[in-house]
């Protein structure tokens, strides 16, 4: 009798920690940090852009009203996610990103200032050392996400991304901020986060023609998130990130619906 009452309040208290956790959900506040896609989504001067058609729209013979639309676009556009794939061979296709690397706790670090003198700027150790300074070292398997301010662009193309123009000439006009490749490194040896992304293009600075950083990070099968919305929105620590992209067989990337939790006080 005794050990049944143990396990009927072991029990007990278990169904109140559920019910604890599950109502944190619905007291706190949920940020969007995904762009919709539409025909104004931004995307790579080479890669081909969102597209949607209409197979039907409106009352049927049979008088009940029915919508449907077929829609096409490259992997990498809009809020997306890179798979390791992407520029190294034989790691993490976005099917195998394990779900729990697109899920934890996420930080911000915010380089809005330097962005603004220099919109080719790259992310660098010393902005990582400067914020912990501040705010502690980064814990192992954070989602870090870089704020540039780029967020109050979109979708103008010229203005987010140095150019409005198609085709491979204009990548070469390309200009945004992104990750030094020295950064890149310390983020995936000394501090082992588990995911990155910012509110740019891509994880490279605009200017970059061998797209180190890329490299570097998905060579240890780390994601990263790009064209990210809303940063600006976030504190600096203390939120919860979830970002689950479209599940693509062997795919190289996908769009991406990501968002932030953050749990009230």
């Amino acid at each position: 009798m005794k050990k049944l009452f143990l396990f009927l309040s072991f029990l007990l208290i278990v169904i109140i920690s559920s019910l604890s956790a599950a109502d944190d959900f619905f007291n706190g506040q949920w940020i969007d940090l995904t762009h919709e896609f539409s025909e104004k989504t931004i995307y790579w001067p080479t890669a081909e852009p969102f597209k949607k058609t209409t197979v039907f729209r409106g009352h049927t013979d049979a008088g009940f009203y029915y919508t449907a639309y077929n829609f096409s676009a490259a992997e990498h556009g809009g809020t997306h996610v890179d798979a390791p794939i992407h520029f190294s061979e034989n790691r993490n296709t976005v099917d195998q990103i394990p779900i729990e690397q697109l899920i934890g706790s996420g930080v911000v670090i915010r380089i809005t200032e330097k962005v603004k003198e220099n919109r080719n700027y790259q992310f660098s150790v010393k902005d990582i050392l400067d914020w912990e300074k501040k705010h502690g070292i980064i814990a192992k398997n954070s989602i870090l996400l870089i704020d540039t301010g780029s967020n109050k662009f979109w979708p103008n193309k010229k203005a987010y991304m140095g150019t409005d123009e198609r085709g491979q000439e204009a990548v070469k006009k390309l200009k945004f901020p992104g990750i030094h490749p020295d950064a890149a490194k310390f983020l995936a040896t000394k501090r082992k986060i588990k995911a990155v992304g910012l509110d740019t293009p891509g994880i490279d600075f605009g200017g970059s023609k061998l797209f180190e950083t890329h490299q570097i990070l998905f060579e240890k099968n780390i994601p990263g998130f790009e064209n990210v919305a809303n940063l600006d929105k976030l504190p600096t620590k203390g939120f919860i990130i979830i970002a689950l992209p479209m599940k693509i067989k062997g795919g190289s990337g996908g769009p991406l619906r990501i968002v932030a939790f953050i749990q009230a006080k």
